[in-house]
């Protein structure tokens, strides 16, 4: 069986596969791998060949030592989807796809094969242990996590939106442009923003956190809502101590005991304390300064959108600068922004949204990718506004869900929000219909 080294540039990747002369599958590793650095399972490239050639598939892969992996969906877009250090590739599928391969790719070319490979056979994913690493790589799992926010990065990541959007056009996903516009008089608020915090057992940072909301200088009327979701610890009586001293700080004690942050925030949404515009500030960040609220409900009244979201600097308590810093999102574009929301992880912080959108809505009952789902389903249709000038810290923490995560809890975040994925392309590809 023909082992090549993964390819970033087609044109080397092309030549390579059209000189196979070998049917059945080859094997792409990774650039840092060499063979001496695989040890084989019994009889694993045995049972890798039987699997391949009994079900026709485009693409295996499968999980290896103290590395288990997750199943490739319709919606696992993201360039940096794991598939482990080695795939097996059909030979005679790969040669077919290659005119869909774009010829001028210097990074993309892995990315365009295994797009192009998905449009029309099964990428299929062994889960069984098929070999281990000599030695067992080390994983900078904060940098993959930022990796296509680094300006370092931004011609990789404009070549990857590119074989992304290409994609999207050849399944039925693609939308243009959104136009959709808002109108910021319709309704009757209590309030013009209201800043939404779930929180639970945070008595190290909600004070700080709360304050940092109530202390916004605005030229309209808001609010604070805290949805505290039965904490223990302290950050109740906190919570109540404040609320007697600044009467624009609502606090919510929900009876329901079975909601996560989206079910938090779906609750501060639903309330009567609600304004026009409701805005993100989780309960162990803070605002980068007084004018933070005004700036994002700025950007409704001049653009008329659905959602803005801001920029964020990672820091530690001290506010020091954690990289790799100033987290802007400038990869994002008016006319292609949404389509790429489906390659990229996140969509950045604070979030704001227009509040009579997320009543529609409302956010899934989740505590991650909560944020995700539902900016990928508003900019389905309307605008996403952008700010990025530095608004908000996000301080890490050994607390916070950024902490260290472990690979299960990786890999299940990440099937999550394939999932999400796959759901958002199939609604895209219904509204093409």
């Amino acid at each position: 069986m023909t082992i090549l080294p993964f390819q970033s540039r087609s044109k080397d990747l092309k030549n390579t596969i059209l000189s196979i002369e070998e049917d059945g599958f080859f094997l792409l590793t990774d650039a840092a791998i060499q063979a001496k650095d695989i040890a084989w399972q019994q009889h694993a490239q045995e049972r890798l060949q039987q699997v391949g050639m009994n079900t026709q598939a485009g693409m295996l892969y499968a999980d290896y030592h103290q590395h288990p992996l997750i199943d490739y969906q319709v919606g696992s877009l993201r360039d940096d989807f794991d598939f482990g250090k080695i795939v097996w590739v059909n030979t005679a599928a790969a040669k077919m796809v290659l005119n869909e391969i774009p010829d001028q790719l210097e990074f993309a070319a892995f990315y365009a094969l295994r797009l192009a490979l998905s449009r029309h056979y099964q990428i299929l994913h062994l889960r069984e242990c098929m070999y281990r690493l000599l030695p067992q790589e080390n994983i900078d799992k904060e940098a993959r996590q930022f990796a296509y926010v680094d300006p370092r990065q931004r011609a990789y990541q404009v070549e990857m939106e590119a074989v992304c959007t290409q994609h999207l056009q050849a399944i039925g996903a693609y939308l243009p442009e959104r136009k959709a516009c808002i109108d910021t008089q319709a309704g009757e608020f209590p309030v013009e923003a209201s800043v939404i915090i779930p929180v639970r057992n945070r008595i190290r940072t909600i004070r700080e956190a709360v304050l940092s909301a109530l202390q916004q200088q605005c030229d309209f009327p808001f609010n604070v809502i805290v949805v505290d979701n039965h904490s223990s610890d302290g950050t109740r009586e906190a919570l109540e101590a404040l609320a007697d001293t600044y009467p624009h700080l609502q606090v919510i004690f929900p009876d329901r005991d079975d909601l996560n942050i989206g079910g938090c925030w779906n609750t501060a949404i639903d309330s009567a304390y609600c304004g026009r515009y409701a805005v993100q500030l989780d309960s162990d960040d803070l605002y980068s300064d007084e004018h933070s609220l005004q700036k994002i409900v700025n950007v409704f009244h001049e653009e008329k959108c659905a959602m803005v979201v801001g920029s964020y600097r990672i820091c530690n308590f001290q506010k020091e600068t954690l990289p790799p810093g100033l987290i802007d999102h400038r990869e994002w574009t008016a006319e292609n922004g949404h389509n790429n929301a489906l390659r990229i992880n996140g969509l950045g912080a604070p979030r704001a949204f227009f509040t009579p959108l997320l009543r529609e809505l409302h956010l899934p009952n989740t505590s991650y990718g909560e944020d995700y789902a539902i900016g990928l389903a508003i900019t389905r249709n309307y605008r996403l506004g952008r700010i990025y000038e530095e608004l908000y810290l996000c301080r890490r923490w050994e607390d916070n869900s950024d902490a260290d995560i472990s690979l299960e809890k990786l890999n299940a975040n990440n099937q999550y929000k394939d999932s999400l994925r796959s759901m958002e392309i199939m609604a895209r590809q219904c509204m093409k219909r």
